[in-house]
């Protein structure tokens, strides 16, 4: 499923090359709803997953079902890494200045590489949401709460506020990357107007100083969606209640699933349409600019925000059954 919405091999990626003819707008626009569209079938699956392992083994089937998707770890990260490695071939070979045939090589080996990777991504996804399911069940028989009532005020609202986490989380992992690209480019501008032989080709730029912003980057902007994480359930259990909490995390794998596939599957689609594009020699055309603008968006999505989703759903699961005890019925 994942395929169909992120190889160049099928219609969604060369709609998305083909809107890109008529400028940068279209292109986002058809990126962002193949992405929404991407969500339907997988969701519908896995919740037929869901109904069918319980139907065989109750709750301990969903959790069974949970850890056969986590047996495949091993393959989901080989099939995860083929295309950063595939991608940074290709950065090496024409850095070297090597044969334009290689770099033909490994932008196809790279298209493919953003496939697999979608797929990769894909089955965290489904493994998060079957690992949050059984812990968020185990939570309720912790907590003592019985049955989840959307009729109470307090659970409402908690279920309100755990539909828009993922939403300011994935912003402000977004807003990371933005921060700091453009540190990146003070940099880079920094070095070409201090030595003019680097754009001569006379004198090699200063990569390590480049590196260790991304690096300082990806350490101090993770600090506060951490914290997220960790803090709005403590917070809501303390003063909503156990069942609100209960009503939060609800709200968070539900909005959750649905952003990381939407993510994960539109930037793979807009970067395998930008590859779709130089494929068929329209390198620097209105069209390539256009996709060019696509894969800048896509990147935070499916390497970024997409895959950190899997992380906020399971750790606020986990921290909410660490101290199902102590929450009771809050101070409302």
């Amino acid at each position: 499923m994942t395929e169909i919405y992120t190889s160049s091999s099928h219609k969604s990626v060369k709609l998305i090359a083909d809107q890109s003819k008529t400028g940068h707008a279209t292109n986002i626009i058809a990126g962002n709803a193949i992405g929404m569209q991407s969500t339907a079938i997988p969701t519908i699956v896995l919740a037929i997953g869901i109904i069918l392992a319980f139907q065989f083994a109750g709750l301990y089937g969903i959790a069974l079902a949970a850890v056969g998707m986590l047996s495949t770890s091993g393959m989901t990260i080989a099939i995860d890494a083929y295309g950063p490695i595939a991608d940074n071939a290709g950065g090496i070979a024409q850095m070297a200045s090597m044969d334009p045939k290689v770099r033909d090589i490994t932008d196809q080996l790279d298209a493919v590489g953003n496939t697999t990777a979608a797929i990769g991504k894909g089955f965290a996804i489904g493994s998060a949401a079957l690992t949050s399911l059984a812990l968020f069940v185990s939570f309720i028989e912790a907590s003592g709460i019985g049955d989840i009532r959307l009729n109470v005020p307090q659970v409402t609202a908690g279920l309100l506020i755990g539909s828009m986490l993922p939403f300011l989380f994935s912003s402000m992992t977004i807003s990371s990357v933005g921060k700091a690209a453009n540190k990146m480019i003070d940099e880079v501008r920094r070095q070409f107007k201090a030595d003019p032989g680097i754009m001569l080709g006379t004198s090699q730029p200063d990569y390590a100083k480049c590196v260790d912003i991304s690096t300082q980057a990806a350490l101090k902007e993770m600090i506060l969606p951490g914290l997220l994480a960790i803090v709005i359930p403590l917070l809501v259990g303390f003063t909503l209640g156990a069942e609100a909490l209960g009503g939060l995390l609800g709200g968070t794998l539900g909005t959750g699933i649905m952003l990381a596939i939407f993510m994960s599957n539109a930037g793979g689609a807009w970067d395998n349409a930008k590859k779709e594009i130089e494929k068929n020699g329209e390198k620097g055309s209105t069209a390539h600019q256009a996709s060019v603008t696509g894969d800048t968006v896509g990147d935070p999505f499916k390497d970024t925000a997409g895959p950190s989703l899997n992380i906020l759903i399971k750790l606020m699961t986990i921290v909410s059954l660490v101290f199902a005890t102590m929450f009771g019925n809050g101070i409302f």
